[in-house]
C-alpha cells in the first residue's frame, strides 16, 4: 500500500493566477508564498470564482451518512455498504469515509475512487488499508474532499469555509485558493480593524465582524487587518489553513 503522506508543494505545476481545465495537484495540496500567505488547490463547482469572495465546501449530502457497513477485515482496501445512495463516478475521490459507530469508530479512510451509483449499494475503493475490522453494526459517513466542487459561501451554511478566491477560476476548472495570510475579502457591513471576522449570514461570499460582542453561530474566518466599509474589499488575516 503506497503512503500518501507528503509535505507542502515545493514546485507548483500551475501558477497562482490561472484557471486550468486539467488537474495538476491533489485536492487541498498546500503551497506557500515567501510573504507568509498560503494557498490550497481546488476544483470549482458550477459557478466561476469571484476574486475576493469567500468560498465553502460543496453542500453536505446526508444521503451518504449513517450508512450500514458490510463486514470487512483488517487489511481490506475497499469499504462496502448495503445502504443505497446516488453519486456520480468518483464524486468522492480524494474524499473520506469515516466510521461513526463501533466497531472501528473514530477511524477515517481516504477514498481512491468509485463508480457511479443510482439508488444502489456502493463500494468505495481506498488509498489505505482498513486498520480495525468492520461489522454490520459499524456505521459509515462518506463525504467529498472539501476542496472539490467549491461554492460561494452561502448565507445559510451548507458546508465549511475553505478559502478566498484570488483569481476567477472558471466553473469546473482547477486552481489555487488562499487560506492563510493577508487576503483581500469583501465586507458586509463595516468591518472594524483588529476584530475577528466570520462568514456573513446576509451577503453570500462576504465576511462581517461580530459587532454586538455576543456569540454568533457563524464560521470564523480570520481577523480584520484593516477597517473595511460596507460593500467594499479590504485586508483580512485569514485563518483557514
Amino acid at each position: 500500500m503506497s503512503n500518501f503522506l507528503s509535505g507542502p508543494v515545493v514546485v507548483a505545476a500551475q501558477t497562482l493566477h490561472s484557471s486550468s481545465a486539467d488537474k495538476y495537484h491533489n485536492y487541498g495540496e498546500l503551497i506557500f508564498s515567501n510573504d507568509g500567505r498560503a494557498f490550497r488547490y481546488c476544483k470549482v463547482g458550477d459557478t466561476a470564482l469571484v476574486a475576493g469572495n469567500l468560498y465553502a465546501s460543496s453542500a453536505e449530502d446526508t444521503g451518504t451518512q449513517d450508512m450500514t457497513a458490510v463486514a470487512a477485515a483488517i487489511g481490506a482496501t475497499a469499504i462496502v455498504s448495503t445502504t443505497t445512495i446516488t453519486v456520480t463516478a468518483n464524486e468522492y475521490a480524494e474524499g473520506f469515509i469515516l466510521v461513526s459507530v463501533t466497531p472501528g469508530v473514530g477511524r477515517q479512510y481516504k477514498i481512491k475512487g468509485h463508480i457511479a451509483y443510482t439508488a444502489a449499494a456502493p463500494t468505495f475503493n481506498l488509498m489505505e488499508e482498513i486498520k480495525v475490522a468492520l461489522t454490520t453494526t459499524s456505521r459509515l459517513d462518506a463525504f467529498a474532499n472539501p476542496y472539490s466542487g467549491v461554492i460561494v459561501y452561502p448565507v445559510t451554511e451548507t458546508g465549511s469555509p475553505v478559502g478566498v478566491a484570488v483569481h476567477p477560476i472558471a466553473a469546473a476548472e482547477f486552481g489555487w485558493m488562499q487560506v492563510s495570510g493577508i487576503a483581500v475579502v469583501e465586507a458586509q457591513n463595516a468591518v472594524t480593524v483588529g476584530l475577528p471576522v466570520v462568514a456573513s449570514d446576509d451577503d453570500a461570499g462576504c465576511v462581517e465582524t461580530i459587532t454586538d460582542g455576543a456569540h454568533e453561530l457563524l464560521a470564523r474566518v480570520g481577523t480584520a487587518h484593516t477597517g473595511i466599509a460596507d460593500g467594499e474589499f479590504g485586508a483580512i488575516k485569514l485563518e483557514l489553513l
